[in-house]
């Protein structure tokens, strides 16, 4: 189980799927000089995540690091923790290893089947990779990994296991085995009123002493002369909102979504999903975030990033770090 932390500095998200590790050094950059939390990155089907991070590391970027979040049908639970074993060793940073199912299309692609139980799957693959990392012997027969083995013994920087969560049913189970609780686009209200007490329920029911920390990607943009942030919203979130877990996870939060790009522009903005005003307007903003139960705010500049490019996307991260003090 992890420690939850109060500090007010947030992390930095890569957003994209890099072309190549230098691609994402500014953002390494960034966290280097000014502090933030970590870096994280997401799943990446061009270079894959963390050999990105290794790259980075090798080049003098040695700042904590995670991942939100890696597929779980794309390596074996002694596979994904001798990666992020590695990944801390070379570091020598904390480490946020975090996993997800991914869609029942990609997993059936990959496994032949859909995960007949989502929650299950998880559960199990969390289980391993955490008691691996523990330096336990892992003897596991169940229905979607085969385990028989122990990782060598080795120190290493502390690594978390987190597990991907939008909404209450996974978060019991991530309550039960996960170190991390790690959601994107999720709002202040929907965190306090649905995800926490279900991290607390399956930590309960677990007989853990404490839920999970939760760590959430937050959408964020300057209002700047000239930017127009409806834009900025749809571009950046505008994919997430064709997956149905997503949709459906924010219409359970009271996001009103609709076929109108416009409304729903204005309903991302207008609850918080994508986070803009002032560097110090933003920094209020997120302390919502927390107030929530939030432990680790993730900068999410897509918009700004994919609108603008990005310097102007690690402009808009510096100054809204440096304003959240």
């Amino acid at each position: 189980m992890s420690t939850r932390a109060t500090t007010t500095t947030p992390a930095v998200l890569y957003p994209l799927q890099p072309d190549h590790p230098e691609l994402v050094a500014p953002f390494a950059a960034l966290v280097q000089r000014s502090g933030a939390r970590r870096l994280w990155l997401c799943q990446s089907f061009k270079a894959e995540p963390h050999q990105v991070l290794a790259h980075l590391s090798g080049a003098g970027y040695d700042v904590p690091v995670g991942t939100s979040v890696s597929v779980m049908p794309l390596r074996h639970p002694y596979e994904a923790a001798l990666q992020a074993r590695s990944l801390a060793l070379l570091t020598g940073q904390p480490v946020v290893a975090g996993y997800g199912i991914g869609t029942p299309d990609f997993v059936a692609a990959l496994t032949g089947e859909p995960y007949k139980s989502p929650r299950t799957a998880v559960r199990d693959y969390l289980t391993s990779v955490r008691d691996l990392l523990d330096g336990k012997a892992v003897d596991h027969a169940g229905p979607y990994h085969h385990l028989d083995a122990r990782l060598l013994p080795l120190d290493h920087a502390p690594v978390e296991v987190g597990a991907g969560v939008l909404r209450a049913g996974m978060a019991r189970t991530a309550g039960e085995v996960a170190d991390v609780a790690i959601t994107w686009m999720t709002p202040p209200a929907y965190v306090r009123d649905v995800l926490v007490p279900a991290l607390e329920d399956g930590a309960r029911a677990a007989g853990r002493p404490a839920r999970p920390r939760v760590a959430t990607a937050v959408h964020v943009a300057v209002a700047r002369p000239g930017r127009d942030l409806r834009r900025a919203a749809l571009a950046g979130a505008g994919e997430h909102l064709k997956g149905p877990h997503y949709a459906d996870m924010l219409r359970r939060a009271g996001v009103p979504l609709g076929d109108d790009p416009a409304a729903s522009a204005d309903a991302l903005l207008g609850h918080s999903v994508v986070v803009t005003g002032t560097p110090g307007e933003i920094a209020e903003r997120l302390a919502a975030y927390r107030a929530a139960g939030v432990d680790e705010i993730m900068l999410n500049p897509a918009g700004v990033m994919l609108t603008e490019g990005v310097q102007a996307a690690v402009d808009d991260m510096e100054e809204i770090i440096t304003a959240c003090g």
